[in-house]
């Protein structure tokens, strides 16, 4: 049987992609200043961080206008939600395996 740790997606090892999935599993959408405050990081981390997981196909991200300001929000992809499920899956498992 395959050991449970190899299941887990190196993506999600970061504790701030963690949280922008969390925060995108359970809403239809964030915007950008909504996942900083959420996560409690700076813009250039949460940046860095979206860019690994929407060029991992994880997140959508689309840009438009409130009034003349720009919205940046966020959403998660079928196949983010996917592989994210298959990592929870995986550290339940390795929990289990454990205790």
């Amino acid at each position: 049987m395959k050991n449970p740790i190899e299941n887990l997606n190196k993506t999600f090892d970061s504790r701030i992609r963690l949280g922008i999935m969390s925060a995108l599993m359970v809403n239809t959408e964030v915007n950008f200043n909504e996942l900083k405050e959420l996560i409690g990081v700076t813009d250039g981390n949460l940046a860095s961080h979206i860019k690994t997981l929407e060029e991992s196909g994880f997140i959508k991200v689309q840009k438009g206008f409130i009034g003349r300001k720009t919205n940046t929000t966020y959403s998660v992809t079928k196949a983010g939600e996917k592989a994210f499920k298959q990592h929870l899956d995986a550290l339940e498992q390795m929990i289990k395996a454990i205790s």
